[in-house]
């Protein structure tokens, strides 16, 4: 990358920014800085945050960008950076909304969710991040925005496998509406408020990887319906799709909780438990009949 200007691997064709300056070393990106973004896959958040420690100073704010929760503790990644770095030192804000590196890259407008408690610093890095094609709106409800980009991931892949199987436009769309109605009712159930999974990070972030080729969890989905393994898939793909390790998570959590997540219990017993996809859409359509 910092030879070629070019992020061949993940984002070939996309020259970088002149003012982007790829590193390898943490001390370099992390030590005198103002705002750091926590960028990692969602496994790895808490490993690598820990080798940072020692050079990131007091005061700076803290971007979380990932998408996940943590399966061992069950915490979205803003409580993992809480229980690794001392918070009352530091502001975390949570970065989330419907958008694909591919296309921001090329400037296409988006529209995302920026969530924090700092109100000062919060619009200070609203701002930076603004441009002409790139539109952050605000939020203080970090837990709603952490849990919808984590936990759309798993009707995501429902919704592939919706696709894989050829059921049609009128099956995703029951999919998107009943997932966005078992996601809420978990963020609720946490202490998130409702109307952050109406917003950007929750329904906007939902359509967005429920229905685009773009989509890696969407890509799970539809190889799954074909046929393939979660082994087979994840040895061919480049990047890593969150939902896989995600819908453990969301399983967990609602059986911890006893809130009823059927679409997620599904992909849960799809990925992990061998239940055939066509099976899992007859037991998901001939359950007891009941008011929206």
């Amino acid at each position: 990358m910092q030879k070629n200007r070019e992020n061949t691997y993940y984002l070939p064709d996309i020259p970088l920014s002149k003012n982007l300056n790829p590193d390898t070393s943490l001390e370099r990106v992390c030590r005198d800085k103002k705002v750091l973004f926590l960028v990692t896959p969602s496994h790895v958040l808490r490993d690598v945050l820990k080798k940072a420690v020692p050079y990131i100073m007091e005061g700076i704010s803290l971007v979380i960008a990932s998408k996940g929760i943590e399966y061992e503790t069950l915490l979205t990644l803003n409580n993992v950076v809480k229980e690794v770095l001392p918070t009352s030192i530091y502001d975390i804000f949570y970065l989330s909304g419907p958008s694909f590196a591919r296309e921001v890259s090329r400037k296409i407008p988006t529209a995302v969710t920026l969530a924090g408690e700092n109100n000062k610093r919060i619009k200070e890095i609203q701002k930076m991040l603004s441009t002409s094609y790139f539109r952050v709106y605000t939020n203080k409800d970090i837990l709603g925005v952490a849990l919808g980009g984590a936990l759309k991931n798993v009707i995501a892949i429902a919704a592939g496998i919706s696709d894989g199987l050829g059921l049609g436009f009128s099956t995703r769309s029951a999919l998107i509406t009943r997932g966005l109605a078992e996601i809420t009712r978990l963020g609720i159930k946490l202490g998130a408020k409702a109307s952050t999974f109406s917003g950007l990070a929750g329904l906007g972030d939902l359509i967005l990887t429920c229905t685009s080729d773009l989509s890696r969890n969407r890509t799970v989905g539809k190889k799954i319906a074909k046929g393939a393994s979660i082994n087979e898939i994840q040895s061919e793909m480049k990047m890593v799709a969150e939902g896989i390790i995600n819908t453990k998570s969301a399983y967990s959590l609602a059986k911890k909780y006893k809130v009823e997540m059927p679409v997620t219990e599904k992909v849960y017993q799809i990925l992990y438990k061998d239940l055939k996809p066509e099976k899992a859409v007859l037991e998901l359509m001939e359950r007891e009949l009941k008011e929206e």
